[in-house]
């Protein structure tokens, strides 16, 4: 029996090696966490159990060739996420002492090897004999049926765990939904037995077993998946069943130290530590509700578990104090801390207009039956980006209400909106040349100054301006709703589209009373026409305004922006100064770059182009940008500027690794020419390091001595590399096929690769994998069918060799429904005078019987080759057809071949 007397005897780390080591005793196999981001499920939003990596297993789809399929008995502590979707802990979480968004399940499975007595014995003797938790304190449940869809009692769990000696008192029915697991409304399912630890003990706590009490929780659940629900509902026995256990390692933990709270282990009290140096505040102290005066100690585990779930989405990674677990957590930890600052940055803007905001509307509830209105909800969601789990909270603090369903209706409303407007809003409104004229003779319309845009966050502004229709208006309130209107500011943080760069999109907002939602920008001499429609509320001239730009759109264009400069750099490096830039695009989900060259790029310098705009992501550079007198500026050596585009005076110039000014100083050393300077008016991200990644999607030519190049950054070059993973990995399996099986896998593959937006570079690795396969397939085909066909032959002549006086020939031929190799038989019988009845089964599908039949006697004796066939094709469910002297059929009912060739007998002995 294991020392349960303190706390010290249960360290969280030493919690799990102790199960790992008696699982490996117990011939199980240590599968290692999956991704807590399921790319590879678009069902899930995280992954939320255990047993979401081995649903190929449970579906019977997994890849009969992987080393999964030769798993029989599996265990390890899976990273689980509950923040969204039907899974969600988040509105829990520092509310008790049990809740997280981010948790480890310890688990074991078996897969059609061991079931329920064995799962049920290395539970309670894990449980009671190696970590010692008492006996008298554990209540495990069983399904106990349910009248109303006829399942019956799960009285088998109950007699297997009475046999480990738990009292009849401690085993508990559960009801369907405690205690039947499905997959989904079709698929894998079945009972499942619970074990519950009553934290005081001493006591009989039957009746507090599933009823959310804090003190008596849930730590085991063991799943027995022995039914598939079928489409019409029905339950089915599976021919294979299986085990999927699944244990809260936190708390585990709790119940080994004898804490009655998750949070007051080792698990959460080096975080609270470095939460108490980092802030300052007062020690945790463990308080819960009103105990929480304070809502410190809430705030502490709110912060601590977030922290968790943000460094394993980030990181896919572990927790600091269990890195030896989570090896993935140490390889980018300077990458997650900058993510989680860069978003800390952009929550704080959003938290502070969204809690003046909501100090409104909660101020106008007080007075409203402490009611806030569904639709208020939605704004602080819609333009200020405020999340409504939030919401949520901040209105439980103050004893407050809000309508769910009003909520949605409102967003409803605002997405159908969304859907009439999403139009091509540049040339709907735009400002011609006497509009422009008429602006450039009233002085209370300046040009705007977008200078903002170069910086982060918003602006406040003043309305000058707003057009609609050709005309210069005072007022939105005379535009009719859903009309797309121009309205000028004096200031704007917004980019306006230019210089290849795309336009942003965002708000222009008096909080609390109007919002005009932002759908494109442009610019006209000067002047930044911001190009959309009211959300709600009017504005009018002389407003003050909040100017609000969609960082999220932004963040990537940013990226794309300084790779565009990165990859116009290394091109001049690779292929020569010859390279001269002639277009380009930078979007949120790409950049394109056009530029003079007058012969395909090859692979290798594909290769080096890409790997050396990969460096300078590498050696995370700063960025500059200064403006310069022109005619100063275009001395500067190495100088990339579009050839006849006409450029303002001073210029903006943007390097990297050098600064402008230290450029200015020392106009025309020729260092200079080993860093990009570019004259340019766009975004850019402060060090090239931000940029993350980037991959070559495509190169091709668009005009005679023009070569176009698609590249992607960040996250999307993430997931092209994903994807171009997922298709090597299917091509390794294609590999691994035979027959027609791999001649369809092939095709599809040929299709799928050749639409996949993949890097470039492994795309044509992948096509000439992908030849080579297909040739040698091919090869191999034609090889086996040569022989299987000469085979078919030689067996007709052989036979006439041995039995010269027989006038037929009857035979099921194995060359997989090959119908050349069928008539190449007949062909044969011809030659000799004779007939012949030959069938061959497709052995791929299985489901189809090819027959032809050959009558050397369809004058002579009147046997019919047609009705000959069709008499016999019947008895395979098919039909035939042909001439007097050979006919051909096929047949759906493989499995009475046999008694078909016994037909054809038959016929032909009739009339011979």
């Amino acid at each position: 029996m294991a020392d349960h007397s303190s706390s010290t005897a249960w360290p969280a780390k030493k919690v799990r090696e102790t199960f790992f080591e008696y699982f490996r005793s117990k011939g199980h196999t240590f599968v290692p966490s999956s991704s807590t981001i399921p790319y590879e499920d678009p069902t899930l939003l995280f992954a939320n159990a255990g047993m979401n990596q081995f649903k190929s297993i449970f579906l019977g789809t997994v890849d009969p060739h992987s080393d999964l399929s030769k798993v029989k008995r599996a265990f390890n502590s899976q990273k689980c996420i509950r923040a969204g979707g039907k899974h969600n802990d988040l509105e829990d979480v520092g509310k008790d002492s049990y809740h997280h968004t981010f948790f480890e399940m310890l688990g074991n499975w078996s897969f059609g090897d061991y079931f329920k007595k064995e799962a049920i014995t290395y539970s309670w003797e894990l449980l009671t004999e190696v970590y010692g938790l008492p006996k008298d304190q554990l209540y495990v449940s069983y399904f106990g049926g349910d009248p109303q869809t006829g399942l019956e009692p799960d009285l088998e769990a109950k007699q297997l765990w009475i046999d480990q000696g738990v009292p009849e008192s401690h085993v508990l029915p559960g009801s369907l939904k405690d205690n039947f697991w499905e997959m989904g409304a079709t698929g894998p399912c079945g009972p499942c037995s619970e074990i519950h630890y009553d934290h005081i003990g001493g006591r009989e706590a039957a009746h507090l077993v599933n009823q959310d009490d804090p003190l008596v929780v849930e730590v085991w659940n063991n799943v027995f998946i022995q039914f598939n629900r079928e489409d019409d509902g029905t339950l089915r026995p599976l021919p294979s069943k299986h085990v999927d256990t699944g244990m809260g390692y936190e708390r585990l933990v709790s119940a080994l130290q004898t804490k009655h709270s998750n949070y007051d282990t080792d698990v959460f009290s080096p975080i609270f530590t470095r939460i108490q140096e980092l802030t300052g505040v007062r020690p945790y102290e463990g308080k819960f509700g009103e105990e929480d005066v304070d809502g410190i100690d809430t705030a502490y585990r709110v912060v601590a578990d977030h922290v968790r779930t943000l460094t394993f989405a980030l990181s896919d990674g572990g927790v600091p104090n269990n890195g030896d677990v989570f090896p993935e957590l140490m390889k980018r930890p300077d990458e997650v801390k900058e993510l989680l600052d860069e978003e800390e940055v952009s929550f704080a803007r959003t938290l502070d207009r969204g809690e003046k905001m909501f100090d409104q509307y909660a101020s106008r509830a007080k007075n409203q039956g402490n009611r806030l209105s569904g639709k208020d909800v939605w704004r602080l969601y819609d333009t200020y980006g405020f999340p409504v789990d939030l919401t949520r909270l901040m209105a439980d603090e103050l004893r407050l209400t809000f309508d769910d369903k009003e909520f949605e209706e409102a967003q409803a409303a605002s997405k159908e909106a969304s859907k009439v407007q999403k139009k091509d809003t540049k040339d709907a409104v735009k400002l011609d040349v006497h509009d422009i004229a008429a602006l450039e003779k009233n002085a209370a319309v300046p040009k705007t100054d977008d200078s903002a845009k170069y910086g982060l966050g918003n602006v406040d502004s003043k309305i000058v301006a707003v057009y609609h229709n050709k005309s210069f208006l005072q007022t939105t309130s005379v535009i009719p709703e859903d009309v797309t209107f121009g309205i000028l500011l004096d200031r704007s943080s917004f980019y306006a589209e230019s210089g290849g760069q795309e336009y942003d999109t965002g708000s222009i907002v008096i909080d609390g009373e109007a919002e005009f939602e932002v759908t494109n920008v442009q610019v006209f001499n000067g002047y930044v026409l911001h190009i959309g429609q009211m959300k709600y509320g009017s504005l009018k001239v002389g407003d003050e305004v909040v100017s609000s730009y969609d960082e999220l759109r932004r963040w990537p264009i940013r990226n794309n922006h300084t790779a565009t400069h990165i990859l116009n750099f290394a091109l001049r490096e690779i292929l020569g100064d010859h390279i001269d830039q002639k277009g380009s695009l930078v979007a949120p989900t790409k950049l394109r770059f056009d530029f003079s060259h007058k012969a395909q790029v090859s692979n290798p310098d594909l290769i080096k182009i890409e790997s050396l705009s990969q460096d300078w992501i590498r050696h995370n550079v700063n960025v500059y940008s200064k403006e310069l007198d022109l005619r100063v500026a275009q001395k500067i050596p190495g100088l990339r500027a579009v050839f006849g585009e006409s450029y303002p005076d001073p210029v903006r110039v943007v390097t990297l690794e050098f600064d402008v000014e230290d450029i200015a100083r020392d106009i025309e050393n020729s260092k200079w020419r080993q860093t990009s300077v570019e004259f340019c008016g766009g975004t850019h991200v402060a060090k090239t390091g931000e940029i993350k990644d980037f991959v070559i999607t495509e190169e091709s030519g668009i005009a005679k001595g023009i070569r176009r190049i698609i590249a992607v950054t960040g996250n999307e070059a993430k997931e092209v590399r994903r994807v171009g993973e997922a298709l090597k990995a299917k091509l390794d399996y294609i590999d691994t096929l035979d027959g027609k099986e791999k001649d369809a896998a092939l095709k599809a593959y040929t299709v799928e690769l050749n639409q996949a937006d993949i890097s470039l570079l492994q795309k044509k690795d992948l096509q000439d994998r992908l030849s080579t396969t297909r040739k040698a397939f091919d090869k191999s085909v034609k090889e086996k069918e040569a022989a299987a066909n000469k085979a078919a032959a030689d067996g007709l002549l052989q036979f006439f060799k041995e039995h010269p006086n027989d006038d037929a020939y009857f035979a099921i031929l194995d060359v997989e429904g090959n119908a050349k190799a069928l008539q190449n038989v007949a062909l044969q019988a011809k030659k000799l005078s004779k007939s012949t009845y030959v069938f061959s089964v497709d052995s791929q599908n299985g489901k189809v019987a090819h027959v032809n039949a050959v009558s050397s006697h369809a004058k002579s004796k009147g046997v019919d080759a047609r009705e000959w066939a069709n008499a016999v094709v019947q008895v395979v469910g098919g039909k035939a057809g042909g001439k007097e002297d050979g006919a051909q059929g096929v047949g759906v009912e493989v499995s009475k071949v046999e008694d078909a060739l016994k037909a054809a007998r038959d016929y032909y002995s009739q009339w011979v």
